[in-house]
């Protein structure tokens, strides 16, 4: 069966939406060009699903991707691949890696943290109160940012010195617009922050996760530690996808409430909770609207007769397979908070379903909650079709989101 020309994915994220309905026009599974690197981008949830529990389907390109030299030389995402730590891992790997990961997001950590995560959010909110009338806030650059790495630096042991550093590494490894050198030089940095972090936190343990995967790492000597490798990459893993994400949802999901009145309106009548709209916004604008990348151990037939071949990548299409009308009927693409049926892959699925959905899902609530209490006349200051999508096909955001916090006048 000849396959159709590959799709090229939009580097730039420009208009997402026009991009999921196309690939969904395309069928269930289609090729699709990536900076680049062809894969199989796969927009049907039943598939989508069935893909991400298969055995027959690893994310480690260095066992089951023919191509990976070549691609980690060449391809500007590069580091999404070649990292060792549970992003990348298959089988018993992925198991020992997640196993030693899993403690800090357990239900008794994230309970501990809900003080923490409150009290954080409402000294942003104090913040925010000082701003004179009639001045604009960018919300993006002044609560979605600071919330989600000051929970993740507390989780981590980040010193208040070195957070900043990690921001502006962190986006420029979901951006997709770089090229192969600039990406390489973003990721040596990382490398060097990440390493400075590790060797803060031995000279000076505490109680965070850093420190408690540096003594899994030391005191481990039956290989069921980290080696030195996955120490680093495992902590990159959890400081970009514990803070990049997050920054989405907040972002998004007060956008979706500033441009929808009257779903507004149904919270603060309290017929919806925020936990509700959470759900919606990771439905509707997951944080996450592509996720490199996949590999097929084995021939994968499809339902529509086509075939995956061993070895060949395949992107996860979050974005496209949340909207699907098979799955959420003919109004996919609205937004609505008493969608009886909010189930969704913002988090992936399966063994690799994201270990800090709950410390997302609390932080991203708690920030709506304090935020349109305190506010009740948050607006938009520009007009909703102005604003401007970051830069990447990875991550799904505005670049700024300016509001005014008071009523006119």
């Amino acid at each position: 069966m000849s396959q159709p020309r590959p799709f090229v994915i939009d580097p730039t994220g420009a208009d997402r939406h026009a991009e999921y309905q196309a690939l969904r026009a395309r069928g269930p599974a289609t090729p699709v060009d990536v900076l680049g690197l062809r894969a199989w981008a796969v927009s049907d949830p039943v598939l989508l699903k069935t893909l991400l529990t298969s055995p027959d389907v690893s994310k480690n390109g260095r066992a089951h991707y023919p191509r990976f030299q070549e691609t980690i030389r060449t391809w500007p995402l590069a580091l999404w691949i070649e990292v060792q730590s549970m992003l990348t891992a298959y089988g018993a790997e992925h198991r020992r890696l997640r196993r030693m990961v899993a403690p800090a997001f357990s239900a008794r950590r994230i309970a501990e943290l809900k003080p923490t995560v409150q009290a954080l959010v409402t000294e942003l909110m104090d913040e925010l109160a000082a701003v004179p009338d009639g001045q604009v806030v960018d919300l993006r650059e002044r609560l979605a940012y600071p919330l989600p790495i000051a929970v993740i630096g507390h989780l981590m042991g980040v010193p208040q010195d070195q957070r900043s550093d990690f921001r502006e590494i962190v986006d420029n490894v979901f951006d997709s617009t770089l090229t192969p050198e600039q990406a390489q030089a973003n990721n040596l940095r990382l490398f060097e922050h990440i390493e400075e972090l590790i060797a803060t936190k031995r000279a000076e343990p505490g109680d965070d996760m850093t420190s408690l995967l540096i003594a899994a790492r030391d005191e481990e000597h039956d290989g069921s530690g980290l080696t030195g490798v996955e120490l680093r990459d495992t902590m990159i893993l959890m400081i970009s996808a514990g803070y990049e994400t997050t920054v989405n949802v907040i972002d998004q999901a007060v956008h979706a409430m500033l441009t929808s009145p009257e779903q507004l309106r149904l919270v603060r009548d309290g017929q919806v909770a925020w936990e509700e709209v959470v759900e919606e916004t990771l439905r509707a604008e997951p944080a996450i609207k592509y996720l490199p990348l996949r590999f097929a151990v084995t021939d994968l037939q499809l339902p529509d007769g086509q075939v995956i071949a061993a070895g060949e990548p395949i992107l996860a299409a979050y974005g496209a397979a949340n909207r699907h009308p098979g799955w959420h009927g003919a109004e996919a693409d609205t937004f609505d908070v008493t969608r009886r049926m909010k189930d969704h892959l913002a988090f992936g699925y399966g063994v690799h379903f994201c270990l800090g959905a709950p410390l997302a899902r609390l932080e991203v609530a708690e920030a709506l909650r304090q935020l349109f209490e305190r506010f009740p006349d948050l607006s938009l200051a520009v007009p909703a079709e102005s604003l401007r999508p970051i830069p990447t096909l990875i991550s799904n955001g505005h670049q700024a989101l300016p509001v005014r916090l008071h009523a006119a006048g």
